[in-house]
C-alpha cells in the first residue's frame, strides 16, 4: 500500500485525471472511429473514395488545428482551451447519431479532427508544466500505455454495439467526453492555483514555425518520412475495415480482433522493445520499424485467411512500437529548449499523410483491389526508409535518450 501511495504522489491529481481520462477518452473513440468507414458504406452506401475524404479530413484540419491550438494554449492558458475542445467534441459525436448527409459527417469529421489537435498536444504540454523534469518521460509513457488500454477495450465493444446500432456507440462516446470535461472542469478549479503551471509564454507564429522547417535539415527528413509512414498507417482506419468486410467471412469481427491485437501487443511489447531499440540511433530504429511496417502492409494483400491477418498486424504493430516513439525522441533530441512547441507544431505536417493515405486507399481499393492497395502502400512506407537513412547522416548531433515512452 505504502508503494502504491509513494506512486501516485508522484505525478499531479491533475496528472492522474489525464492519465485515467485518457482510457475512457480513447476507449470510447476507439468504438467509434475505426468502424466509421464501414457505418459509412453500409448505412449511407458512400463510395470508397468519398469515404476516403471523409476519414481523412480530419487529420488534415488537426495539422492546421496543431498551430492554433497551441499558440492559443500559450497565449490565454491551458484550461480553457482543453475544456473548449472537451464539450465541442462531445457535441461532435453526439451530432454523428443524428446527421445522414455525407457532407454534414465530413463537417463534423473535420471538426473532430481540430478538437484533437486542440486537446491532445495541449494535455501533453499540460502533463510537463505540472511534472518535474525527471520523471516526464514516466508521465509519459503512462500516457501512451493508458491510450492503448483504451483502444484494446474500444474495438470490441465498438463491434458488439454495431450489432445494434452504431447511434448508441456515438452517443455513448459524446457522454464520455462530457463526463470527461465535466472532471477536468473540478479537478482544474480544485487543484491549479497561480504558479502551478509556467507563465512563459511562447513568442514562435506560423511564420516562425515555417522558417524552421526551412532551415531544419533534419526535421524535414523526418516530416517527409512520417508523412509516408502515416500514409501507409492510415490504412488500417480507412480501407482495412471495407476490405474485410467484403473479402473475408465475418470480417467486421476479425477487424476488431485486429485492433485489440495492435493495441495489446503494443502495451506488452513497448518497454521490452524500447530497452533494445536504446543501443541504437533513433533514426535506425525508425528504419528497422518502416521495414516490418511495410512487410505487414503487404501481408494485407497477400494472406487470405485470419492467422495470416493477424501475423500482417503483428508485424505492423512491431513497426509502430518502433516508429512512433522514435520520431517523438527525435524531435525533442533536435529541438532547442526555448522552440520545442515550434518543432512539434512543425511535426504535426505528417498529418498530411493521414490525409492523403485514406483518399489514396479508397481510389486504389475501389479500382484495382485490396492486392494493388496494400502492395502499394507497402512501397510507400518502404520509400520512407530513404528519407530516415538521410535524415540519420545529417549533421546535427542527435543524443541518445530512453525510447520508454
Amino acid at each position: 500500500m505504502n508503494f502504491l501511495r509513494n506512486y501516485i504522489k508522484q505525478f499531479h491529481p491533475i496528472v492522474w485525471t489525464l492519465l485515467v481520462g485518457t482510457v475512457f477518452a480513447r476507449g470510447s473513440s476507439s468504438m467509434t472511429m475505426p468502424f466509421l468507414a464501414i457505418y459509412l458504406s453500409t448505412d449511407l452506401n458512400m463510395h470508397p473514395l468519398l469515404i476516403g475524404i471523409t476519414i481523412g479530413v480530419s487529420p488534415l484540419l488537426g495539422t492546421i488545428g496543431g498551430f492554433i491550438g497551441g499558440h492559443l494554449s500559450d497565449r490565454f492558458g491551458r484550461k480553457p482551451v482543453m475544456i473548449f475542445a472537451l464539450f465541442t467534441w462531445s457535441a461532435v459525436f453526439y451530432s454523428f447519431s443524428l446527421v445522414s448527409i455525407p457532407i454534414l459527417f465530413i463537417i463534423l469529421n473535420a471538426v473532430n479532427g481540430l478538437c484533437r489537435s486542440f486537446f491532445e498536444p495541449t494535455s501533453q504540454a499540460l502533463i510537463s508544466d505540472l511534472t518535474e523534469k525527471g520523471k516526464r518521460m514516466r508521465a509519459f509513457s503512462l500516457r501512451y500505455t493508458a491510450i492503448n488500454i483504451g483502444a484494446a477495450i474500444g474495438p470490441l465493444l465498438g463491434a458488439y454495439f454495431a450489432t445494434k446500432s452504431a447511434d448508441i456507440s456515438f452517443i455513448v462516446t459524446g457522454t464520455m467526453y462530457l463526463l470527461y470535461g465535466l472532471i477536468l472542469v473540478l479537478q482544474m478549479n480544485k487543484h491549479l492555483r497561480v504558479g502551478n503551471i509556467s507563465t512563459q509564454r511562447s513568442q514562435m507564429n506560423i511564420r516562425a514555425v515555417f522558417h524552421v522547417i526551412r532551415k531544419d535539415r533534419m526535421l524535414l527528413l523526418l516530416i517527409l518520412g512520417m508523412i509516408l509512414v502515416n500514409a501507409g498507417y492510415s490504412q488500417m482506419d480507412s480501407t482495412l475495415p471495407q476490405y474485410l468486410k467484403d473479402s473475408f467471412t465475418k470480417g467486421v469481427y476479425l477487424y476488431s480482433v485486429l485492433l485489440s491485437l495492435n493495441a495489446i501487443m503494443v502495451i506488452i511489447l513497448q518497454l521490452p522493445t524500447s530497452h533494445i531499440a536504446e543501443k541504437f540511433k533513433p533514426m535506425e530504429v525508425m528504419v528497422a520499424g518502416a521495414v516490418c511496417m511495410a512487410l505487414g502492409m503487404f501481408g494485407f494483400g497477400f494472406f487470405e485467411g485470419w492467422i495470416g491477418m493477424m501475423v500482417a498486424m503483428g508485424l505492423l504493430t512491431l513497426g509502430e512500437i518502433l516508429i512512433f516513439p522514435s520520431n517523438s525522441l527525435v524531435i525533442d533530441q533536435i529541438a532547442d529548449e526555448s522552440m520545442r512547441g515550434a518543432y512539434f507544431g512543425a511535426a504535426q505536417f505528417r498529418s498530411l499523410g493521414h490525409f492523403l493515405g485514406p483518399i489514396i486507399g479508397g481510389y486504389l481499393l475501389s479500382g484495382s483491389g485490396g492486392f494493388t492497395l496494400y502492395t502499394t502502400m507497402t512501397c510507400v512506407v518502404l520509400l520512407s526508409v530513404v528519407f530516415f537513412y538521410m535524415g540519420s547522416t545529417a549533421p546535427k548531433k542527435i543524443e541518445k535518450k530512453t525510447l520508454s515512452s
